[in-house]
């Protein structure tokens, strides 16, 4: 199964791919998209809607996933936020691409067991998980790999018939339609195993956890 994570932003978004094997997880391709704020907003969308429309067609994910958008004290920011996720999910649909969503407490405690996690511990754990010599920049790539790495383990093996690009139907609320399944998985496995090992190297970040 690949994945395809998008952190959606008028000004910078970032994107991960990611592909699950079983238990296992490999990055594929990841980086940022930035748009100048010189130019036009809808040059500006047209640039996010074409760079995802070419991340589609060359990694040929079976999802895109993204994060649930949710309302934001910063009105601005929502509204720039919101405008780049319509582009992204009009390119999805346009390639019939399923698209999965999460909230950001969701794609905290699955990448690194904490929901309340900052930006550096959710950058740390993907660099754990996918294992990469580096923690990925700027934090919107990181962003954009966590949440892939979400929505690739919360997906289970059966419901990959469903996707692709003959799939009928996007589905925006999974959990509607199929819970997660309870039970520690070969994936929930590695990635406690990933916040030990984390905890050991940064144990004043572990200290933070409840």
């Amino acid at each position: 199964m690949i994945v395809l994570g998008i952190d959606p932003g008028t000004a910078a978004m970032g994107y991960g791919i990611v592909e699950r094997n079983g238990g296992s997880l490999r990055a594929v391709d990841y980086g940022c998209l930035t748009t100048s704020a010189d130019s036009p907003l809808p040059d500006r969308l047209n640039q996010i809607h074409a760079a995802v429309t070419e991340l589609i067609e060359t990694h040929t994910p079976d999802l895109l996933a993204v994060e649930r958008l949710f309302f934001s004290k910063n009105a601005q920011s929502a509204f720039g936020v919101g405008q780049a996720r319509g582009v992204v999910l009009l390119a999805a649909a346009q390639a019939g691409i399923p698209v999965r969503e999460a909230t950001p407490n969701e794609i905290k405690v699955g990448v690194t067991g904490y929901g309340a996690a900052d930006k550096a511990q959710v950058g740390r754990m993907v660099a754990v998980i996918l294992q990469l010599a580096e923690v990925p920049t700027p934090d919107d790539t990181a962003d954009a790999l966590a949440t892939a790495i979400c929505i690739a383990n919360s997906e289970r093996l059966g419901d990959r018939a469903n996707t692709g690009a003959n799939a009928k139907a996007t589905v925006m609320d999974r959990a509607a339609i199929a819970p997660i399944a309870r039970g520690e998985t070969p994936y929930e496995h590695s990635v406690r195993e990933a916040i030990a090992r984390e905890a050991k190297a940064n144990p004043k970040a572990a200290a933070k956890r409840p």
